[in-house]
């Protein structure tokens, strides 16, 4: 695939993203404003739960879903604080729940309260909402690791298994997605693979792109099963379009 058709299929693909501290309404209100581009609009847009009735005043109509995220980017275990953040981020118009899965808790062995997690966001969510499950695969970092937590969000009803925070020192990596994606491929329902953190250029995307395709099929490939979640890549695809190479 050349690199101008690669660049308008990933616009579809894409999560926009701004998930910073210091964001402001304004901020907001631009990357709303850029995620409609003559190439397509993106997948969605994912910010913090405070900004989602202002993105979903701007978006409404567009077919941008309302991206979010709970846990984050700490990734704890108070199951009611989870429960009450995934509430309220509902209420004020997510679509979508990115979920950040207890790391430190997988890593020590109690596998148990990971499970009761991501069923418990599940629950929540339901059907309409997909969950996406954050493993922070940067520090999980083992390959074996990987492929028994990504195991752990199929068996308990997550939508997505997502890589990474984009808030630690490692984020997003080939290696990680191909241990995610075999387990989905090897799984016993589908789920659909988030890249995220670091992925700034199409030679960066492109790298994800390839991996779906050559492990879950080019038709798998869709919005509805494969997100890269990314805050500047977006502006290189549209260079990639209008360069026209």
């Amino acid at each position: 695939m050349d690199d101008v058709t690669a660049a308008k299929h990933l616009i579809r693909l894409l999560d926009l993203t701004s998930l910073n501290k210091d964001d402001t309404e304004n901020r907001i209100e631009k990357l709303c404003a850029k995620a409609q581009t003559p190439y397509g609009n993106v997948a969605a847009v994912c910010i913090y739960p405070k900004f989602l009735p202002l993105a979903k005043s701007l978006l409404s109509d567009t077919g941008i879903r309302l991206a979010t995220v709970v846990n984050f980017p700490d990734g704890g275990a108070d199951l009611s604080k989870v429960r009450a953040e995934t509430e309220y981020a509902l209420e004020k118009g997510a679509t979508e729940i990115d979920a950040v899965f207890p790391y430190k808790n997988f890593l020590a062995g109690d596998h148990q309260t990971c499970a009761d997690f991501v069923a418990l966001i599940s629950k929540i969510t339901g059907k309409k909402h997909p969950s996406k499950i954050i493993l922070e695969t940067g520090v999980i970092e083992k390959a074996a690791l990987i492929a028994r937590a990504a195991g752990i969000c199929i068996d308990n009803g997550a939508n997505f298994i997502k890589t990474s925070t984009g808030k630690t020192p490692v984020s997003a990596t080939p290696e990680a997605a191909n241990v995610i994606l075999e387990t989905v491929a090897s799984g016993r329902r589908n789920v659909g693979f988030k890249a995220s953190g670091g992925i700034k250029t199409i030679d960066d995307a492109k790298k994800y792109l390839i991996l779906a395709n050559a492990i879950m099929g080019w038709k798998w490939v869709s919005p509805s099963n494969f997100r890269i979640g990314a805050s500047s890549l977006l502006d290189n695809l549209i260079e990639v379009i209008e360069r026209g190479y």
